[in-house]
């Protein structure tokens, strides 16, 4: 199956997203309401690229919420679930039926998702997001796992709402991703979807020193 170019890269993706998301906040006025004061969550790494032009466009901070799917070491590309740093777990229908096999999974995906949260504390602003409006954001979405994951985990911190924005996602995700938000933005759901990559000129690898930079330009915008 051929590639759909639609985005150049990430930052293209999340240029036009951030239009989109702009566009909704004056339309409704939101810009002036101090009372939600808009956070920018991004789902690292690949996530970062996207949610920077957000942040910026709005002027507000950037930060992370780390999940990792749940995989089997001989499928490392299907996802049994996804856990977050703070342990908010989602199941697949894949769900292992021993419960040894899922503890064992589920602490090794926590442990990843931990690890990287710490590697990325030192650009992570410290924010509350208790009665704000929080924007999670990745460079798109496959099976839904891990941002259904990171939304969990936000709604701990009992913001005034969650919208998830992202440039695609599959169409067949999008009624159970619009139940679990206040607002679901997508760019583009093409059919058929595959994978994320497919919809990019430019996907390349996001390293940790490159994630790291993207949350430490805030200070030019805040």
């Amino acid at each position: 199956m051929p590639s759909i170019h639609i985005f150049h890269d990430r930052t293209d993706a999340g240029e036009k997203l951030a239009e989109v998301i702009f566009s909704d906040f004056c339309h409704e006025n939101l810009i002036t309401n101090l009372q939600l004061n808009p956070i920018v969550y991004a789902l690292p790494r690949g996530g970062l690229p996207v949610a920077a032009p957000i942040a910026r466009r709005l002027g507000c901070p950037l930060s992370v919420v780390v999940a990792k799917k749940i995989t089997l070491p001989s499928s490392p590309e299907l996802a049994l679930g996804a856990v977050t740093a703070d342990g908010c777990l989602v199941w697949s229908k894949y769900k292992p039926r021993s419960l040894g096999v899922q503890d064992t999974l589920i602490q090794k995906a926590q442990q990843r998702a931990s690890s990287q949260l710490q590697k990325l504390s030192a650009g992570k602003p410290k924010l509350s997001s208790l009665d704000k409006l929080v924007i999670l954001v990745d460079d798109g979405i496959a099976t839904g796992m891990t941002m259904i994951a990171a939304v969990k985990s936000i709604k701990l911190q009992k913001p005034n709402a969650i919208w998830i924005c992202v440039p695609v996602a599959p169409p067949e995700l999008v009624e159970n991703l619009r139940k679990c938000c206040d607002r679901l933005i997508v760019l583009r759901t093409p059919s058929p979807f595959l994978s994320v990559s497919r919809f990019y000129s430019k996907f390349t690898q996001v390293d940790l020193e490159v994630a790291l930079a993207y949350l430490q330009q805030q200070t030019e915008w805040l």
